[in-house]
């Protein structure tokens, strides 16, 4: 099988956050942002299995400040690691503030498992590491995946 480089599947999802996604507050619902964390995710490991990808866990997400109503939100996602059938990706979700031009960032790492036509794991290609915070990424996700399959024991 041949490899992918990590740009192949990188995605980048920008929304204008609007009062339907808001509290009472104004801010914008963090299940929302996690929604479009996963989304931004999964497309970018489903552009290098080029196969349906589940989700199989996402290790943590912490909100350092409110997005609002009015912020533009990003979301940008690529593959960091890649197991026999399942692939961690790196979301960076940024909210600014269009009028002042501030922007916030958090970043999280989803995995997700490929899926063959019959909804089994099936073999993803290899990741191609190209500079060396690609090789960097991967070692940490390397060692991300050997904990979370440790505390799964």
């Amino acid at each position: 099988m041949e490899g992918k480089r990590v740009s192949e599947s990188r995605v980048t999802l920008t929304q204008v956050m609007n009062v339907t996604e808001a509290n009472l507050l104004g801010n914008v619902h963090g299940g929302l942002l996690m929604k479009l964390c996963d989304e931004a995710g999964g497309m970018a490991a489903a552009k290098h299995a080029r196969r349906p990808a589940v989700t199989v866990t996402v290790d943590s997400m912490t909100f350092h400040s409110p997005v609002n109503i009015g912020d533009l939100a990003t979301f940008t996602a690529e593959v960091t690691w890649v197991g026999r059938s399942s692939m961690e990706t790196r979301v960076v979700a940024t909210a600014e503030k269009v009028l002042t031009g501030n922007v916030t960032h958090t970043t999280a790492y989803f995995v997700y498992v490929a899926l063959d036509e019959h909804g089994r794991p099936t073999r993803v290609p290899p990741l191609i590491l190209e500079t060396d915070a690609e090789r960097r990424r991967f070692a940490e996700g390397a060692a991300r995946q050997q904990q979370r399959l440790h505390q799964r024991r």
